[in-house]
């Protein structure tokens, strides 16, 4: 039965992010130690070959894609940015552990909206909707591997609502460059909106794609060594 591949990775890191700020669609550049990390992984390990490339519109993700696909021109999808944290951007959680709002924020009240910012369901369903609209577009074209560069937050989001094994977002929390894998099979898609998560990436180094499997998931940080 013809699937699909559907692969997530998750920008390098941010000099913002490494000092405890929330960034969300502030458009903040990768930092040296992430440039340098993101080079090492991909000198160290394999990234998925592909097609197609969509990606972010923010500077992290288009920084991203230059380092580990230089020769694809990547398609720019402006749902696919982060969270708008809005006055919340540039601060520490520290910083605004005083405020209910953000308490509530942090406790998963996703009706609560930072300030000029975006509440938890707003973010979710603009997620939810672009991607449901790229597997239907790569079923309808018949292109059967992509690549998605994003955010944190839009992975952990998509596969808490898509993926199977089923799993909470601070479940499916990556580092910076790395990702999952996914396979769409469209008879389970059309009936169920799910898709089997079968492999972290980046892979080792000439381990082909198709030898990984459900054995090979790893998708508990707490299980982790």
């Amino acid at each position: 039965m013809k699937s699909y591949q559907i692969h997530f990775i998750r920008h390098g890191a941010c000099e913002e992010t490494a000092k405890g700020q929330y960034v969300g669609t502030k458009d903040v550049s990768l930092s040296k130690d992430g440039i340098a990390e993101l080079r090492k992984l991909d000198d160290e390990f394999d990234y998925p070959g592909t097609p197609v490339i969509f990606t972010s519109p923010l500077k992290r993700c288009l920084q991203t894609c230059e380092i580990i696909y230089p020769a694809i021109k990547p398609i720019v999808i402006n749902e696919l940015r982060e969270c708008s944290f809005g006055e919340w951007e540039g601060r520490t959680a520290e910083s605004l552990s005083n405020n209910e709002d953000f308490k509530k924020w942090l406790a998963g009240d996703t009706s609560v909206k930072p300030p000029k910012g975006e509440s938890g369901a707003d973010f979710t369903r603009r997620v939810c909707n672009i991607f449901q609209d790229i597997v239907d577009g790569l079923i309808k074209t018949g292109t059967t591997n992509c690549v998605i560069v994003t955010h944190g937050g839009v992975i952990m989001t998509l596969l808490s609502v898509y993926g199977l094994p089923q799993a909470k977002p601070f479940e499916w929390a990556m580092n910076d460059g790395c990702g999952f894998s996914l396979r769409v099979i469209p008879s389970l898609w059309m009936r169920d909106r799910v898709a089997e998560v079968y492999s972290k990436l980046p892979y080792q180094k000439n381990k082909d794609e198709d030898e990984y499997g459900y054995d090979d998931i790893v998708y508990f940080d707490k299980y982790d060594d």
